[in-house]
């Protein structure tokens, strides 16, 4: 079992999108989850999932059942030097993290183990949260929980290096890049993996996608955004040396076209992505804002088997009569006058 360490603000995302690279993924505490089994590879480029930990076990918030815990726990690790990192999750325990990395350093030290708080070997968790969760799991009913877990994998945090106003093409709107990575997750974006963005704009999601080794396709029907992509994904994909998630960069490929009128084969990728215009209002130079929507969830029905639509109200009356299943809504509130909605499409 392993002991992941949520991020954001909505943990249901953030356990859909480890789904990409765990499975069994579970929420036992607000900002934490169990799962099965990892890919490592995969969890450095996850958005909303920060770290992966081989499970020791778990208990209550308190740094007494903490100590408890890890005095009892089977401890197989290769020789080298451990340290403890303690956090408390959203702050709700009140657990001094300082003064618990000490009592569990020291119990590791009693146990045989050598410390090196600069550089260790071997890194072991502590996260102690607070609050419920919905699950129909029993043990998930815990008013608080600690768990412990070995670090086995870190995504990689360097999602402020490609703020949309930083990128050399920008265009107010544009979505950031830890959503961006995370919808290109669930879409299924991986090696080997080929994702679509009709309607790619400034192709924020393609880098994304790119980066954790997707090979990615993008149209636009405005020339300006088709050639502003371009212009990114040649500045953040062509590099030769492999990606900060430590996978090879995928190949990229972007032109002016219409998502009603794909010219893509059947079941030519693997998922399709896009972020819909807002407003109904919306300025759209050949279709209204329904008919577009519709003709892209259609399209995108047609040449994948999976696909991820965020927009600004709910579409799932279209995306059912184009014939998907949904398998997840989220909603995300961007700030008070927009909230994005996610959906999850098979």
């Amino acid at each position: 079992m392993y002991l992941l360490e949520l991020g954001g603000e909505d943990d249901a995302f953030a356990a859909r999108e480890a789904e990409s690279a765990a499975t069994g993924v579970r929420s036992i505490a607000p900002g934490l989850a169990v799962a099965r089994g990892i890919a490592p590879e995969r969890v450095r480029g996850l958005a909303y999932t920060h770290r992966a930990s081989e499970l020791l076990g778990r208990t209550d918030a308190d740094l007494e059942s903490a100590r408890t815990l890890l005095e009892a726990a089977t401890l197989e690790r290769d020789d080298g030097s451990v340290a403890v990192r303690a956090t408390d999750v959203h702050g709700e325990t009140d657990i001094d993290t300082e003064r618990a990395e000490r009592v569990l350093g020291q119990v590791l030290v009693e146990r045989g183990f050598s410390v090196d708080l600069d550089d260790p070997d071997h890194l072991l968790r502590a996260a102690f949260s607070a609050g419920s969760v919905d699950s129909t799991d029993a043990e998930s009913e815990q008013d608080s929980v600690c768990a412990l877990g070995w670090l086995a994998a870190e995504s990689v945090r360097d999602f402020g290096t490609r703020a949309p106003t930083d990128k050399p093409f920008f265009q107010p709107g544009s979505m950031d890049p830890l959503l961006a990575r995370a919808v290109a997750n669930v879409a299924g974006a991986r090696s080997d993996a080929t994702i679509l963005d009709p309607m790619c704009g400034t192709g924020g999601v393609l880098v994304e996608a790119g980066l954790v080794g997707a090979d990615v396709i993008g149209t636009d029907a405005q020339a300006k955004m088709a050639a502003g992509a371009r212009t990114n994904l040649e500045h953040f994909l062509d590099a030769p040396e492999p990606s900060p998630t430590g996978v090879e960069r995928g190949s990229w490929h972007v032109g002016r076209g219409d998502a009603t009128r794909l010219p893509l084969a059947d079941d030519a990728v693997d998922g399709v992505v896009f972020d819909a215009p807002y407003g109904r209002q919306s300025k759209i130079e050949t279709h209204r804002l329904e008919d577009l929507v519709a003709g892209a969830l259609a399209e995108a029905r047609r040449v994948a088997s999976r696909a991820v639509v965020v927009a600004d109200r709910s579409w799932q009356d279209e995306a059912k009569e184009a014939g998907w299943e949904l398998e997840a809504t989220f909603e995300r509130r961007v700030h008070r006058s927009l909230t994005r909605y996610v959906l999850v499409l098979e």
